[in-house]
C-alpha cells in the first residue's frame, strides 16, 4: 500500500476489463431489481473503472481516511455502476450488490453514504454535486491538506442553476484540486439535450466562468486517464473535463435511446444484452 492506495488484484486489472464487469454486473442489478437507470450507468462505467483504478487515492481499508480525495457522483441515479466499483475495490462485501434497490437492503436506489463506506454524500437531487465538492476543495485549500475533489454531473444537470452558482464559485476560490466531470451523453430524462435545454457551446461556458476546459472521448480509458493525471490543467484555475459518451454504451439496442433513461430490461432482453457483454 502506497500513500493509502490499496493495491491488490483488483486494483491492477485492466480500466477496460474492470468497465466490463461493471456494465455485467449492473445488468444483473438493475434486472434482478426491476430497476432502471442502465443507460444513465452505462454511460459513466469507463470513467468509473479509470477513476477507481487509477487515479483516485483512497484506502477501502479506512474509508474516512482524511486525506483520501473525495469523489461525488452527482448523478446520483447512476449509482449502480458507483456501488460495484466500490465492491471491486474492496469497501463492502460484492454480496451487498445483490440487495440493490430492495427493501432492507444496504445499497439504495439513489447514491446513498448512510451505512455506505466510500460513498462521501447521498446524490439525486440534481444540481447539488458540484457545490458540496467545492465546498470540499476549500477545505482542502485552507487547511493546507492535499486531497483533491473530484465530481461527476450529468449533461442535464448543467440545466440547473445551482450548477452555475458553484461554477461561479471554485474558480473565484481558485480552486485547482477541484475537477468536474461532464457526462455529456446528449439524451436526458425526457428528450435530448438539444430538445429540452441546449447547452452548445458547453465548453465556451465554462470557460467563459473561470474554468480550464478538456474535451474527451468518454470511452477510451487511455485518453480518460491522461486526462484525469493532467489536473490541474492551470495552476489556480478548476478543470471541467467534457466526457463525450454514448448513453447506454455497451448494449447496441440500448446505446442512444432515450427509452433506457427508465426502462427495466424484460428476461428477453436481458439474455440478449448479456450476451453482448460477454462477447466482448
Amino acid at each position: 500500500m502506497t500513500d493509502g492506495l490499496q493495491r491488490d488484484s483488483r486494483v491492477l486489472s485492466s480500466p477496460a476489463a474492470l468497465a466490463l464487469r461493471i456494465r455485467r454486473r449492473v445488468l444483473r442489478m438493475v434486472f434482478s431489481a426491476k430497476s432502471a437507470h442502465i443507460g444513465s450507468v452505462f454511460s459513466i462505467v469507463d470513467l468509473l473503472a479509470v477513476l477507481y483504478s487509477k487515479i483516485l487515492r483512497i484506502d477501502p481499508s479506512r474509508p474516512d481516511w482524511p486525506e483520501r480525495d473525495r469523489f461525488i457522483l452527482s448523478k446520483g441515479h447512476a449509482c449502480a455502476g458507483l456501488y460495484v466499483a466500490l465492491a471491486e475495490k474492496g469497501f463492502f462485501p460484492g454480496s451487498w450488490l445483490e440487495e440493490f434497490y430492495s427493501d432492507g437492503g444496504h445499497l439504495a436506489g439513489h447514491a446513498t453514504h448512510v451505512g455506505v463506506p466510500g460513498v462521501e454524500v447521498s446524490t439525486g437531487s440534481l444540481g447539488h454535486g458540484l457545490a458540496l465538492a467545492a465546498g470540499m476543495a476549500l477545505v482542502a485549500k485552507r487547511e493546507n491538506r492535499g486531497f483533491r475533489a473530484f465530481v461527476m454531473l450529468s449533461d442535464g444537470e448543467c440545466d440547473e442553476g445551482s450548477t452555475w452558482e458553484a461554477a461561479l464559485f471554485a474558480p473565484f476560490h481558485q480552486l485547482d484540486n477541484l475537477t468536474v466531470i461532464v457526462d455529456y451523453n446528449k439524451i436526458q430524462s425526457l428528450g435530448t439535450v438539444k430538445e429540452v435545454l441546449d447547452l452548445e457551446p458547453l465548453a465556451a461556458k465554462w470557460r467563459a466562468f473561470g474554468w480550464s476546459v478538456l474535451e474527451i472521448d468518454g470511452h477510451n480509458c487511455v485518453e480518460i486517464e491522461d486526462a484525469l493525471r493532467a489536473v490541474p490543467l492551470q495552476q489556480g484555475r478548476p478543470t471541467c473535463i467534457i466526457a463525450h459518451t454514448i448513453k447506454g454504451k455497451g448494449v447496441s439496442f440500448i446505446e442512444n435511446k432515450l427509452l433506457w433513461h427508465y426502462r427495466t430490461p424484460d428476461p428477453e432482453e436481458f439474455r440478449l444484452a448479456l450476451a453482448e457483454l460477454e462477447e466482448e
